[in-house]
């Protein structure tokens, strides 16, 4: 085996710990191995941009080394360790640009005039986990000690209501033709369906926990239903327990829940 061949299998070895290095951080919260701030902010955002950058690099002279030496052996292997890690920074540049295009708040709802809540029982949970505090709506973003500083001047004079009506108009109170014990039992369901855990009711509220596949990140969810005349009215909400930014998750989230409330009807 020539050194160029031997060079290429050593740079395709580093991708795949690579890979092995971003299933552990991606994996290890969910599994409650380490916090979600070591996997995703350290392992992830950290040293793995640094990482990602090494491989690359690698794999680089590794490829160019294997074409222009004879015999050319050990090119593709080369290749596959370039492309690994080029995959990689796609991905994180994915969710840098997501990052960008929504706002940057953890907590949506239909009515932002009067989100539904959250009952005390997931109240004290989240407290003991510390978890991010419940959104006030109607105040300026620049007014919280989260919001503050000059990464988010562009959003310091608006509030969390008036960036979820310019960014999600889809979200939107759902009108429901049924009485509200039938419509809590359909949002019972749609929740359910949505893969959500501990799902449960009392009176007109549901409220469930959502989890996500990579870092295990979990998000609580609540319904409110109000009866109205001739039927019933819903109100989601789902609000992120950990993370600055949701990256539009609990907007999609709600948006699938509206979804499939109005297909089952």
């Amino acid at each position: 085996m020539t050194k160029s061949a031997k060079f290429a299998r050593f740079a395709l070895f580093l991708s795949l710990a690579l890979v092995a290095w971003f299933a552990v951080a991606a994996f290890g919260p969910k599994f409650g191995l380490f916090s979600w701030k070591i996997g995703f902010g350290t392992m992830t955002a950290g040293w793995g941009i640094y990482l990602i950058g090494a491989t690359a690099l690698v794999a680089a002279i590794a490829l160019i080394a294997s074409l222009i030496r004879a015999p050319r052996t050990g090119w593709v292997k080369a290749l596959v360790a370039l492309i690994i890690p080029a995959a990689f920074f796609f991905a994180l540049g994915s969710v840098k640009s997501t990052a960008e295009s929504v706002p940057p708040i953890h907590d949506v709802t239909t009515n932002i005039v009067d989100p539904p809540m959250y009952s005390q029982a997931t109240l004290d949970i989240r407290d003991s986990l510390e978890a991010n505090p419940i959104t006030d709506f109607q105040t300026p973003l620049g007014q919280f000690e989260m919001w503050q500083g000059e990464r988010f001047a562009d959003v310091a004079d608006k509030t969390a209501g008036e960036l979820i009506t310019g960014a999600f108009p889809k979200l939107q109170t759902v009108r429901l033709d049924m009485p509200t014990h039938e419509a809590v039992a359909k949002v019972m369901a749609v929740m359910n369906d949505a893969g959500l855990a501990d799902v449960r009711a009392e009176g007109d509220i549901v409220e469930g926990v959502a989890e996500t596949f990579l870092y295990g990140f979990r998000d609580d969810v609540v319904a409110r239903v109000r009866p109205v005349e001739g039927g019933s009215e819903v109100d989601f909400r789902s609000t992120s327990r950990v993370g600055l930014s949701d990256l539009g998750v609990n907007a999609e989230r709600v948006s699938g829940l509206i979804d499939a409330l109005n297909a089952s009807t």
